[in-house]
């Protein structure tokens, strides 16, 4: 990796391009290492289309199968599966620039700015800082989550499995991705078996929320602590805004789609469906038994996703905070969009505006193309492109059934949902920029 991170220089490539490929190169070295028969319960050969979807799903973080991962692939096959989601969820560049930090290599600016870039920083000044609070944050929260989950499965599958289960259900929580080891019990079951399970189910979701949030509020909590009017407004607005996401669909799904259950059961199934809806893919209970309503909230929250600087994927939370601001400047005539005594930028609402529709396009456009071209509902493909392009992983049970067509489609929507929007964009357009000369003023009437 640090080698070809050398032949990603200024000269050639821009930062974007630069994430870009490192996630190409990552996904198409997790592809050939899936196709060796070692990395097969049954040591044959995985063909090039499987091999490569579930490399997609596991550096994208998305949780998105067509192979069981507990039946289907051996201990190194789960392996490299792992592997693939903690580089994916912590991000290429930040491993690669670590390995540097440790080798003594010179960081110059260019590798500090595409740093900047591959984790939504603020500013280039104190990103080696941040490299190194993100690698000890990612350690600490994934031990003590694996170390929280063994008692549970060391009770299940003995101590060595156990073991095993605990670190990769943790990393998979942490960094979002929905990976589950549980279909040795029924396959692609993900954590139904678990359902009633408050403990672990508490540890699994407080994994989600922490690797959701992001790295950057995790710093201004390390720094500022309980002193709330020191954090930035990124951190204020994603903090109110992740809780309000978790709490009103819990809300809805515990009065309008878990009727039957107790009361203690229901309010946790409630809970956990509302976190993992944004970009976690572990599902407690049997999605394909949830009426329509709660399947469109489903794809909402999916959209959403987590938030900037985090393992998550979807177009984050900041991204909806400020499209709602801005609606909220428009209806009360201001302006400026404003939050906390801050004032937003006039670019921040434009990106935001773009980003949405974008993830709108694609979403709405896949879902028709895989609804014809499969003869399924319309509903049951939005909900597999939403959640592929929030990078979330939850099913209806159609993923292993698409065609290669079909396929292709999702693998494209999990690459363009974790590298995100404008990386893409920024990546493919030059800058058409004119600072000399501006365009006449005309207005449109909207609305």
């Amino acid at each position: 990796m640090l080698k070809k991170l050398k032949l990603f220089n200024r000269k050639s490539m821009s930062s974007f391009q630069v994430i870009i490929a490192s996630f190409f190169a990552l996904i198409l070295a997790g592809t050939l290492l899936l196709m060796l028969p070692i990395s097969s319960r049954d040591r044959c050969f995985t063909s090039f289309p499987d091999a490569m979807f579930t490399a997609v799903s596991s550096t994208c973080v998305t949780g998105l199968v067509v192979k069981d991962t507990a039946t289907y692939w051996s201990l190194f096959g789960q392996f490299v599966i792992i592997t693939l989601i903690q580089i994916g969820g912590m991000g290429v560049i930040t491993i690669a620039l670590a390995i540097m930090m440790v080798s003594g290599k010179k960081i110059g600016l260019w590798h500090r700015s595409t740093m900047q870039e591959s984790i939504s920083a603020r500013q280039v000044g104190g990103i080696l800082r941040m490299t190194g609070f993100i690698l000890k944050t990612s350690a600490i929260i994934e031990l003590t989550g694996a170390v929280l989950l063994l008692p549970v499965f060391w009770r299940d599958f003995g101590f060595f499995k156990g073991l095993w289960y605990s670190i990769f259900h943790s990393i998979s929580a942490f960094c979002n991705a929905g990976f589950d080891l549980l279909g040795v019990r029924e396959q692609f079951s993900s954590l139904t078996t678990y359902s009633t399970n408050t403990y672990l189910n508490i540890v699994i979701m407080l994994l989600i929320v922490t690797g959701g949030i992001g790295f950057l509020v995790w710093s201004d909590i390390g720094t500022y602590r309980q002193r709330l009017k020191r954090y930035s407004l990124q951190s204020k607005v994603v903090l109110v805004t992740s809780l309000i996401l978790i709490v009103l669909p819990a809300v809805y799904f515990f009065f309008w789609e878990y009727d039957g259950m107790r009361f203690g059961d229901r309010a946790l199934s409630s809970l956990f469906q509302s976190v993992t809806a944004r970009t976690a893919g572990f599902n407690t209970q049997d999605l394909s038994q949830m009426g329509e309503s709660g399947t469109a909230i489903m794809i909402f929250l999916m959209l959403i996703g987590g938030s900037p600087g985090s393992t998550a994927g979807g177009m984050k939370t900041a991204t909806f905070a400020v499209l709602f601001l801005s609606a909220i400047t428009v209806f009360s005539r201001r302006n400026d969009v404003q939050c906390f005594k801050r004032r937003i930028s006039d670019d921040t609402v434009r990106s935001a505006g773009a980003i949405l529709f974008m993830y709108l396009f694609l979403f709405f456009t896949s879902g028709i193309i895989i609804s014809r071209t499969e003869n399924l509902p319309l509903l049951t493909c939005l909900f597999e492109t939403g959640s592929a392009v929030g990078t979330v992983g939850l099913t209806l049970g159609i993923t292993s059934k698409l065609s290669m067509l079909s396929k292709v489609i999702l693998m494209a929507l999990m690459f363009f949902g974790r590298v995100g929007a404008l990386t893409l964009i920024y990546a493919a357009l030059p800058s058409t920029e004119s600072k000399n000369s501006r365009l006449p003023l005309e207005n449109i009437s909207v609305g």
